[in-house]
This record gives C-alpha cells, sequence and structure tokens, in this order.
C-alpha cells in the first residue's frame, strides 16, 4: 500500500475555458473576464471631475475608495444614451503602472456570465493602421451573437487622461 494521492485523468479532451460577463451597448454585446468584475451596482448620482476627458463621467465614493466612472458609450464613440433603470456601473479592477486599480465602466445593461471554450474564441481582425482597437482582446460567437471581448487594462490603462482625473480625485 502506498500513501501517494489517486492521479485523476487529464482533460486532454476538453478545451479549457473561461468565464466572462456579457453586456450591451446599443444592439452590440461586450464582454470582460469575470474575475476582473468587482461589484455590479445601478446608476447613482457622481461627482463630476473638472477637465476631465468627455467620457469620464466623473467619481464615485465606494466603501472610502474614489472610483473613476467612464462612460464605454461616449469611450467608444457611440451616440450617447438617457441613463435608464437598467443602466448600471460595471466596477472592475485593472492593473495599472501605479499598481491595481479599480475603475467603473458604465454599460446600458448587464447580459449573464457564459462560459466560452478557448477554441471558440477568434482573433480580431487587422481593422487599419488609423483605428486603435487595442482594447479588444478577441471575438467569440455565443448562442448566435457576436461578443467582442475587452482588455481591461488595454481598456483604462492606455487612457492616459484617466490617470490624470484619478489624481486629481485622490487629491480631492
Amino acid at each position: 500500500m502506498t500513501d501517494q494521492p489517486a492521479k485523476k485523468p487529464a482533460d486532454r479532451g476538453r478545451p479549457a475555458s473561461r468565464q466572462v460577463l456579457t453586456f450591451c451597448l446599443g444592439a452590440e454585446t461586450y464582454g470582460v473576464d469575470i474575475l476582473r468584475v468587482q461589484e455590479i451596482r445601478g446608476w447613482s448620482p457622481l461627482t463630476r471631475i473638472p477637465k476631465s476627458p468627455s467620457h469620464v463621467l466623473g467619481v464615485l465614493n465606494l466603501r472610502g475608495s474614489i472610483v473613476p466612472i467612464i462612460d464605454l458609450r461616449v469611450r467608444f464613440g457611440l451616440e450617447r444614451a438617457e441613463f435608464t433603470p437598467l443602466t448600471v456601473i460595471i466596477v472592475i479592477s485593472i492593473m495599472t503602472p501605479n499598481g491595481r486599480g479599480e475603475f467603473g465602466l458604465v454599460v446600458d445593461s448587464v447580459s449573464d456570465v457564459v462560459d466560452i471554450n478557448e477554441d471558440d474564441l477568434k482573433e480580431t481582425p487587422n481593422l487599419g493602421a488609423k483605428l486603435n482597437a487595442d482594447f479588444i482582446q478577441r471575438l467569440a460567437t455565443v448562442a448566435d451573437r457576436m461578443l467582442i471581448l475587452l482588455d481591461a487594462d488595454a481598456l483604462i490603462g492606455s487612457d492616459a487622461p484617466l490617470g490624470a482625473a484619478k489624481a486629481i480625485a485622490g487629491a480631492a
């Protein structure tokens, strides 16, 4: 008799999967890694920061932390929409050059959490040199709809004025 633990069969036949929180902006469906999501909140009033970029709506005091709030519709160059009872703020955690931080993303509505097999992920097509889509991580088809997976770090981290807004908010 040996004291070695029983070996589990390898999952060689099953592709790796990941969970993604899906949300809508207009007619499009986007997703962000569920492990980045800290909280989903209903819309609430914000404190505006003077001279911040148009997509930075302001900041929110979230349990003592100042969290910059970004309107993804404006960030993506989409038409502004009225905030409704379905409008939510998805608070995500990202890595910046200054360390980990939290940011809120205003979206039209949250859909659900889906499992996506790594085999179902497709590379982002080359959209031309003038179009900056570094924040699009991959594309996937889920239930007959195209899902645009966002790279949270690239979406927020590449926005230099946002870092300035956060510094201003921290000083306030």
